[in-house]
């Protein structure tokens, strides 16, 4: 049986999280000679390079990132350890990995965890943020135990995955005050030759806007395209064009950047949805979240399109 030796990889967390073997020396108060041996007995264990050389930095390679990765965790669970043993607030905590795609709503995100805060068992849980195949790559690996997305896994998948729907809601567009204000005198036939800034093409929210936008003979100007939704918002705050959200996002979107509703439609819809690797789930938080089906509420008005 192979063993890793902790110490050597203590010593390479340490470089990598502060970037240099100079300060990693400094705080752990060792000679940088020593920190320099010590990594090379953990690649040459490893039959990888962890490191290249950038100036006087250290950065890792590609095999450097999956080590840290699992370094990080490794420590992690080891601080957990000690606090258990030391009956410190905090020990037994629940873990929870949740891989968040880059399209999906944070205002969401933050709804589909608030039952998680509220179990009787302390949780700690670890969001990361991606693109929705390098996210399923890593819930394979089981280093996600759930993947939240604005659209199902394709059945093409090369690993077993289980979609879980969390609900829908339909599209509410905003803007900032004065440009709210004249577009939301003809809605939605205002919105042609608008100013926009929408999401990317590759989302599902940006393929419902276009579809709904057909059919209604609108084309709007489009200003500018985002990943980062949260950066589109900031973007509307300064008068720049509407933008188009998930209906259920909308309130904290208003209260947060002082937008003004434009209009709202139930024809452009948006899905929510948790993906797991396992179809009986063990996880207690999974199991809370997958068990909450319709956890996203639709808000229906009376100015819905």
């Amino acid at each position: 049986m192979e063993w890793i030796n902790y110490h050597h990889l203590r010593y390479f967390w340490t470089v990598a999280k502060e970037g240099s073997l100079a300060r990693a020396a400094a705080k752990l108060h060792v000679s940088q000679p020593s920190i320099s041996e010590q990594i090379r007995e953990l690649e040459s264990a490893f039959g990888e390079s962890l490191f290249r050389r950038e100036g006087r930095n250290n950065k890792l390679t590609d095999a450097g990132h999956v080590v840290f990765g699992y370094a990080e965790e490794i420590f992690a669970l080891g601080r957990e350890m000690l606090n258990a043993l030391k009956h410190r607030p905090g020990a037994k905590e629940l873990r929870l990995h949740v891989g968040v795609a880059d399209s999906f709503p944070k205002l969401v995100t933050n709804e589909i965890l608030k039952p998680v805060f509220q179990m009787s068992q302390a949780a700690h849980i670890i969001c990361r943020e991606g693109k929705m195949e390098d996210l399923l790559a890593q819930l394979a690996a089981h280093r996600l135990d759930l993947v939240l997305t604005d659209e199902p896994a394709s059945n093409s998948i090369n690993f077993k995955i289980y979609n879980h729907s969390l609900g829908e809601t339909g599209t509410t567009f905003c803007a900032e005050k004065k440009l709210a204000a004249k577009l939301k005198r003809n809605f939605p036939q205002a919105l042609h030759n608008a100013p926009a800034l929408l999401p990317t093409e590759n989302t599902s929210l940006r393929r419902a806007l276009e579809t709904w936008f057909r059919e209604l003979k609108i084309q709007p100007r489009i200003v500018a395209e985002f990943e980062d939704l949260a950066l589109m918002k900031v973007m509307a705050a300064e008068g720049r064009g509407f933008i188009a959200l998930p209906s259920v996002a909308v309130n904290d979107a208003v209260g947060h950047y002082g937008f003004q509703t434009i209009g709202r439609t139930e024809k452009c819809r948006v899905e929510f949805h948790a993906i797991t690797a396992e179809r009986r789930i063990a996880h207690p938080a999974v199991a809370l979240i997958t068990r909450n089906i319709g956890v996203i509420s639709n808000q229906r008005t009376a100015a819905n399109i």
